[in-house]
């Protein structure tokens, strides 16, 4: 007797997890295919061969998948029911339903009979107006980006006080009295934060993180920020100097690790770079207020360095006490299985209800279409996953390359010894604090265009744009020292020089490193793999900080500066081969871009991408035609601005 084949009725449970989790695309691929092998049509051919082709380990084919697409909606309300059983959210069925028929096809919500007409012009508004946020989402992003101070600060801090505390201490770097050995010891001391960063700081976000949530992390990492600054200012001797420093070092690295991916899994994604930018934004707020500081204290004496070392406590005080009034990050609560308080958190996160149940399925899915590739793991593993999983693997070269490209651009150079190179111009030391004040106040201002470029050009774009330009600035600054001293353009080219140089690295180099790092890793290893990028960044500044006054001292600031001018070029081609482009696609949607292989990213940046642009801006063809990389296959979030610009102009 031939067995029965099941009903769908009967096989429907089989598609749901029992993990109070989403069903992940990958489990229902299985599923429809078991459904073909009974004789029931439950997914098309077509619908299977669009979803089997997407792998998220080796996305071949470049396409980007929405997790929900191909999923009969009978089958997506269903699983939506269950889902909000088991996360204990049944109260919230029928919102969440509406949810995730929104996620399911964004450009297509406006013919969604469920949703009322103040839920569509919410969806609406999210194109329209996107600027239009929650003010719990810019005080959260605002507030903890205000920790990025204390860095800017201490940076200047230092940079105002090298010119005064060795001799103080008795290790002199200049005059007659400098030796090799002083100079080793001061660029020790000025790298101690980034060394206590790159050892201990950074790598402790990721425990952190896992125990005490985004929030506990920063409040720790302020601490940090706060104590050591306000006793370096107490210090009797270099050493003493040095702990200090490393201690602050501990603070800024786990702060650096968890601030920007804090903002980064709040924002909605079409504004997720600007928002989180906003770390850049606030660094280059410090340097400014840094150079302030060390102006305003320049005539107080003896103890002026203290209080230039001393200053950066200020802007602690303010993220110590302001984080515990943010909503925690939503994706961190999902995590940990915590889906009350995830909807909650995102309520005051996003402008309706609809929006937060949306979300929250949403990323549910994806986080379950991660867990379906990458499985369990603990700190140990998921750092040697940074390098053995193909998909992290390359958001760990991604970000490994915009982060190192920091400090090969040069601008620690300026942030870190700009008194220093300035008094070696021929400038006097106030001279040479007023120079550094110029250079602050084009670094701060020239940051704010990237608040808009970063979401409308894209990080990557705006990484080949800015990269030639420091390189030429920063090479030309370095051959104006050749001018005699005695000739009054000396000087002046060569602030003018830095200063421009500053103006084209501030909206581009400056923002991209951190926003770009804290969004290309999937959730599960997202802590550690910002850890990894933000220990790279800060390893390299102390290399830098702890070696530049020793090349300044054997190159010159001529050699030093085309040294690193040739280091800019080397960057540019670094990105141009290595770096994907992120902008307004979610969180979740980027686990597609990074399963492209490597390979056929660099194969088409080289072959497609470089013969258009030169057709296209070298010889002047308009007609030049450019195949996209990516394949954007069932709707995705950005789909949903097309979508409503497309309306409104009809309109």
């Amino acid at each position: 007797m031939a067995e029965e084949k099941p009903t769908i009725a009967q096989t429907d449970k089989s598609l749901v997890r029992p993990s109070s989790q989403p069903l992940s695309l990958t489990e229902f691929i299985l599923s429809s295919d078991e459904y073909d092998k009974n004789g029931y049509d439950k997914v098309t051919g077509a619908e299977r061969g669009r979803l089997e082709s997407v792998n998220l380990n080796r996305n071949v084919t470049a396409r980007i998948q929405n997790p929900l697409a191909g999923i009969p909606r009978a089958t997506l309300l269903k699983n939506v029911e269950d889902f909000a059983h088991e996360a204990g959210l049944a109260e919230h069925i029928p919102l969440i339903q509406k949810g995730a028929l929104v996620a399911q096809d964004p450009p297509a919500f406006e013919q969604i009979a469920e949703l009322d007409e103040v839920e569509r012009d919410a969806l609406r508004n999210e194109v329209l107006h996107k600027w239009r946020q929650p003010w719990s989402l810019y005080f959260t992003v605002i507030l903890c980006s205000i920790g990025a101070a204390v860095q800017g600060w201490d940076q200047t801090g230092s940079n105002g006080a090298n010119l005064s505390w060795p001799v103080e201490f008795g290790v002199p770097d200049s005059g007659d009295d400098a030796t090799d050995y002083n100079t080793w010891i001061v660029g020790v001391v000025n790298a101690g934060p980034y060394i206590g960063s790159a050892a201990i700081g950074c790598w402790a976000s990721d425990p952190l993180n896992f125990y005490l949530g985004r929030r506990g992390t920063i409040f720790i990492s302020a601490i940090f920020c706060l104590l050591p600054v306000i006793g370096s200012g107490l210090t009797q001797n270099w050493e003493q100097l040095f702990v200090t420093r490393l201690l602050l070092g501990i603070g800024m690295g786990a702060k650096a690790s968890t601030v920007p991916i804090y903002a980064a899994e709040n924002c909605p994604a079409a504004i997720r770079g600007g928002l989180v930018m906003s770390w850049q934004m606030w660094t280059a707020f410090g340097i400014f207020l840094g150079f302030c500081a060390n102006l305003a204290v320049y005539d107080v004496g003896r103890i002026a360095w203290r209080l230039q070392l001393g200053s950066a406590f200020i802007p602690a005080i303010p993220l110590l006490v302001g984080v515990y009034f943010c909503p925690e990050s939503p994706r961190w609560y999902i995590k940990k299985g915590q889906y009350t308080r995830a909807f909650q958190s995102l309520c005051r996160l996003r402008n309706t209800p609809l929006q937060a149940a949306r979300d929250l399925y949403y990323i549910s899915a994806q986080i379950n279409e991660e867990a379906a590739i990458i499985g369990k793991s603990n700190y140990v593993t998921r750092f040697i996953e940074l390098f053995t999983i193909p998909r992290v693997r390359r958001a760990t070269l991604a970000s490994f390359v915009v982060m190192l490209a920091q400090q090969m651009c040069g601008i620690n150079i300026i942030a870190f010894y700009s008194s220093t190179v300035f008094v070696q111009a021929g400038f006097g030391p106030l001279q040479a604090l007023l120079a550094s004040f110029g250079f602050g106040l084009v670094n701060f201002v020239f940051a704010w265009p990237a608040v808009w470029t970063i979401d409308t050009y894209g990080r990557r774009t705006l990484l080949l744009f800015t990269f030639p330009n420091m390189a030429w600035t920063l090479l030309a600054a370095g051959l104006c020292f050749i001018i005699p001293e005695d000739n009054r353009a000396h000087l002046g080219l060569i602030a003018f020089f830095i200063f421009l140089f500053a103006a084209f690295y501030s909206p581009g180099e400056g923002p991209v490193p951190f926003t770009y790092s804290a969004e290309v890793f999937p959730l599960s290893h997202r802590e550690v793999g910002m850890s990894w990028a933000v220990a790279t960044c800060l390893f390299w500044a102390a290399v830098l900080s702890i070696t530049f006054p020793r090349l300044l001292r054997a190159f010159h600031p001529v050699g030093a500066f085309c040294f690193y001018a040739g280091l800019n070029v080397t960057a540019l081609v670094l990105i141009f081969l290595f770096v994907p482009e992120t902008k307004q696609r979610t969180l979740e949607e980027l686990d597609y871009v990074f399963a492209v292989p490597t390979r056929t990213h660099m194969s088409y940046q080289v072959f497609k991408a470089l013969p258009w642009w030169c057709k296209r801006y070298v010889l002047r063809r308009k007609g030049a035609q450019l195949e996209p990389l990516y394949r954007f296959e069932g709707a995705t979030a950005a789909d949903q601005g097309i979508a409503v610009k497309k309306g409104s102009i009809s309109q």
